[in-house]
């Protein structure tokens, strides 16, 4: 069994999945009314637990936001396995992959301020470890989907992948450029002096 954060008894299958309960509302409202209003009020209301409920397992409402956020990456980092499992030649997994990671933000742009927003306040709080595990996620898929094609360094591309990606995200929101031009600079990064 598990200890609940901040509480010395340890957690039967039954209270962990209540856990797992207030997790999933937490994520439900913080899709819908961003960190601001992701309250305890707020869980309760879109979760079957109340509030005495989430504040006997979530002591601390930030630890609950950090599982929640970590569900959210978890659940991303799934779907765009799942794009990549469609394919087999290894260009055309990357490229999938790629552009599901842009469309996401694209048809879904609050998640895009979600995650922006979550990275600031934790880097205001002194809590870059939800950050870092986040980014570690997706760029293990990214070396992962670049090692096949043999370029050189495919975490150093992992990287500057990721953060190309994360730039797009921002710049498709105020510049919308084709999918097609996006895969050329996304070219032009990860095949750069590869034969």
């Amino acid at each position: 069994m598990t200890a609940v954060p901040g509480r010395s008894a340890q957690l039967s299958p039954n209270q962990l999945q209540k856990q797992e309960l207030i997790v999933e509302a937490a994520r439900k409202v913080l899709a819908r009314e961003g960190l601001a209003g992701c309250t305890v009020r707020a869980i309760a209301e879109a979760g079957p637990l109340t509030k005495s409920a989430i504040h006997y397992y979530f002591a601390d409402i930030d630890v609950l936001i950090d599982r929640a956020m970590a569900a959210h990456i978890n659940a991303f980092a799934a779907g765009l396995r799942k794009v990549a499992d469609k394919h087999s030649d290894p260009r055309k997994r990357l490229f999938a992959v790629t552009e599901a990671y842009l469309a996401e933000f694209a048809d879904h742009p609050r998640g895009a301020f979600l995650w922006f927003e979550y990275w600031i306040a934790a880097g205001r709080a002194q809590h870059p470890q939800a950050i870092d595990a986040m980014l570690t996620s997706i760029t293990e898929l990214l070396v992962e989907l670049l090692a096949p094609l043999n370029v050189d360094d495919p975490r150093a591309r992992a990287r500057s992948l990721l953060s190309y990606l994360l730039g797009a995200v921002v710049q498709q929101r105020v510049r919308p450029r084709s999918a097609a031009s996006l895969r050329g600079d996304i070219e032009a990064l990860c095949f750069a002096g590869y034969r």
